[in-house]
């Protein structure tokens, strides 16, 4: 936990409410996001128990296994979901559009979002692609078509929501820590009915109370995917047997909607909080890459794509590591120029400084490294009341120019003085608007919006011996299929 960040909930304790940690809202929110709340059956962790979804937040559908042990009833349950999830997800397959770009592409132009409670409900969406992608409609143990299908679109949710700033499948907890800090622990923000509790308090309640009364499971049932042992034990149990006896549902369903609604009402609620922020500059940005990447998806799909293998090979993983990397130090340089909230972390830090330009040399010219003719290679001086902590020839970047790299020459005191390398136009001389001006109020970061430099990684079929040889191509197996629930 960092010192602002320490600082901001002990401010929340002290004035009994949830402070702000952002001025802009860092998540892209669709105009009709599916909620998607999931429960699963005690003891077994893959094994559905019910869950409530939609994308009208007066028209929940609500989906029950009434015996979750029952192989049938499960996968009925995931054709019933399938029936749900699918058409919203394919609806998005119908509008393109075209960028123009060196080799002109078409991609979406919207994409399907999905939000769950928690990571938990990240983490068994992940688990029940896992257990239905190699579900087939054929042979031993035949699933409705529709199942394997929703198997493969369940990993693709649960793979894009690993890289840092995706909108595809968002924890709303999570959505919720990026724009308030709570009284409570971070542990404690896991409980979404609790952390409400503290961003928006009963009228007359400090957030202490109303998260206090909000760990009540009578109140405000566990979100998801477990449910409460004492429901389980003195509830769903008679429920279950119930069904058993009488072959009716009736009693199943209506104990499940009781845990379920109030967590719904609570997704909704959450949505409009975040709804109630500006969206931050560079979200659309990070929406555009999941934009893409759902229309890559939705080709592979069509042209008869396999379900991804259970373990990457070598250089697949290796590509995604380097991709997960550099995604999140994009996104959290884009984070930090986006909101003076998040940039603070930075500067108390020593990472980043804000001050104000005193000096400018725009007429300096030095042969760089390599080269043979002099380039313009600017100085700024700033003067800065912020804790610097950056050494000569650290590189840097700018809120005003976010493509533009510098390097810090000196420090001396109060004064940092930069020298700017590049985008200042082809000229001999810097072009107009390319450099801070005198007075000018800027800000510089060891925060790098591209990501940095990727490592330079082999073919697939030139994988080295040390790392397994060349992988043979993946086809699903009979094992595959038989990939247990539990």
């Amino acid at each position: 936990m960092s010192i602002m960040s320490s600082y901001a909930r002990a401010l929340a304790a002290q004035e009994g409410r949830a402070q702000p940690v952002a001025t802009v809202r860092h998540v892209h929110l669709s105009a009709a996001p599916m909620v998607f709340i999931p429960l699963r059956l005690a003891g077994e962790a893959a094994a559905p128990l019910a869950a409530m979804v939609g994308t009208d937040p007066e028209n929940p559908r609500l989906l029950v296994v009434p015996q979750p042990r029952n192989r049938d009833l499960r996968f009925a349950f995931m054709a019933e979901l399938a029936d749900v999830m699918l058409p919203y997800i394919e609806g998005f397959a119908e509008v393109v559009e075209t960028v123009e770009a060196k080799t002109p592409y078409e991609r979406y132009a919207d994409a399907p979002q999905i939000l769950v409670p928690s990571r938990g409900g990240v983490a068994f969406t992940k688990l029940l692609g896992r257990s239905t992608r190699f579900r087939r409609a054929d042979g031993p143990y035949p699933v409705h078509p529709t199942v394997p299908v929703l198997g493969q679109w369940l990993t693709f949710f649960a793979d894009r929501a690993e890289y840092a700033g995706s909108s595809a499948l968002v924890a709303m907890t999570d959505a919720l820590a990026l724009h308030f800090a709570t009284g409570q622990s971070p542990m404690e923000d896991a409980n979404l009915a609790t952390q409400l509790a503290w961003i928006s308090p009963p009228d007359g309640q400090s957030g202490a109370k109303a998260a206090l009364a909000a760990e009540d499971p009578l109140i405000s049932p566990p979100a998801g995917p477990d449910t409460h042992p004492d429901f389980d034990g003195q509830v769903l149990e008679h429920a279950i047997r119930a069904y058993e006896t009488s072959g009716s549902e009736a009693q199943v369903r209506e104990a499940l909607r009781s845990q379920l609604t109030p967590t719904w009402s609570l997704m909704w609620h959450a949505v409009r909080l975040l709804r109630g922020l500006p969206e931050a500059a560079t979200v659309d940005v990070r929406w555009v890459r999941d934009r893409e990447q759902f229309t890559r998806e939705t080709a592979r799909l069509a042209e008869g794509g396999s379900p991804r293998g259970r373990v990457d090979s070598a250089v697949r993983a290796a590509i995604r590591l380097a991709d997960l990397e550099s995604v999140v130090q994009t996104y959290e340089a884009q984070r930090a120029f986006d909101d003076p909230l998040v940039m603070i972390e930075h500067r108390v830090a020593g990472k980043a400084f804000t001050g104000e330009v005193v000096g400018v040399d725009a007429a300096r010219r030095i042969v760089p490294a390599g080269k043979t003719r002099p380039a313009p290679r600017p100085l700024v001086t700033i003067r800065t009341s912020d804790p610097v902590r950056l050494s000569p020839g650290r590189k840097l970047f700018s809120s005003r120019n976010r493509k533009q790299r510098t390097e810090v020459v000196g420090i001396d005191g109060d004064l940092v003085v930069l020298q700017i390398n590049d985008q200042m136009g082809r000229g001999a001389s810097p072009a107009p608007g390319s450099l801070p001006e005198v007075g000018d109020v800027v800000c510089y970061a060891e925060l790098d919006p591209g990501g940095g430099q990727r490592p330079r990684l082999p073919a697939g079929e030139d994988t080295p011996w040390t790392h397994g040889g060349p992988p043979t191509p993946y086809t699903p197996t009979d094992e595959d299929a038989e990939e247990a629930w539990s």
